[in-house]
């Protein structure tokens, strides 16, 4: 039967339906193909980034894993000594996958990119032009990286944390904006069941004679002459109190 909100998961077919639906029905952020834009800062363990970019990676042909190495710590090398463990690693890790799974992950890393930002701040402002689905913090210090990070889905501190705990139990839910949507778009939740109603209450005090004239004056300025009149009646309704 018809419905007024359609939210979920689902594939391309039923992400294509909901933007069909747009303003016909409500519906969530558009899920698109999923992405992990992994931070790594100084003293990063490659192995960890490897592991948790492939997982990302063997969900779809179209997921795009990306990672930003950070310079940093006094070490002039950090950033290139990362990114060539970390490319070892990934080699290594994805041969070892099995099939199907190393095959989609391998065209799923073809999508991504890894960026060498010179600071923190240069980091910090890719993350948030990119907006990912899942952000990952393998930073010394993640809880102040995070207080600055506006556009992400999810934000998963720390090495511990896991971007796969996320996928699997550690919620609030899998359904998080992807393709930038999280600019203007927050995860499913309880949030998209409500709806914000606005109340409207003048008894004549509280300044309503002064709105009464700004009303009819902007209204006529608009050309609108019935929305002037209805402002001046409560105006003269007032003035026979």
């Amino acid at each position: 039967p018809p419905c007024d909100v359609v939210v979920g998961p689902g594939g391309r077919y039923a992400a294509a339906a909901k933007r069909l639906l747009v303003g016909v029905v409500g519906t969530e952020a558009p899920a698109g193909p999923s992405e992990l834009l992994v931070i790594a800062g100084y003293g990063a363990n490659p192995e960890v980034a490897a592991a948790d970019l492939l997982a990302q990676a063997e969900h779809d042909v179209a997921a795009v894993p990306a990672i930003v190495v950070v310079e940093g710590g006094g070490a002039g090398r950090f950033a290139l000594d990362f990114a060539d463990a970390l490319d070892e690693a990934l080699g290594r890790r994805l041969a070892e996958l099995p099939e199907p799974n190393g095959s989609v992950a391998a065209a799923a890393l073809a999508n991504g990119w890894m960026l060498m930002a010179r600071d923190e701040a240069e980091a910090k402002a890719a993350a948030e032009r990119f907006a990912p689905e899942h952000l990952e913090l393998l930073v010394e210090g993640p809880g102040a990286w995070a207080a600055s990070i506006a556009n992400a889905g999810g934000v998963f501190l720390g090495p511990g944390s896991a971007e796969v705990f996320g996928d699997y139990g550690a919620g609030p839910n899998h359904c998080l904006p992807t393709g930038g949507a999280a600019r203007f778009a927050a995860g499913l939740s309880v949030l998209a069941f409500l709806r914000a109603r606005t109340w409207i209450e003048m008894d004549g005090s509280g300044g309503g004679e002064a709105l009464a004239l700004d009303a009819a004056g902007l209204a006529r300025i608009e050309g609108l002459e019935g929305h002037a009149r209805a402002a001046e009646l409560r105006l003269a309704a007032r003035a026979a109190e």
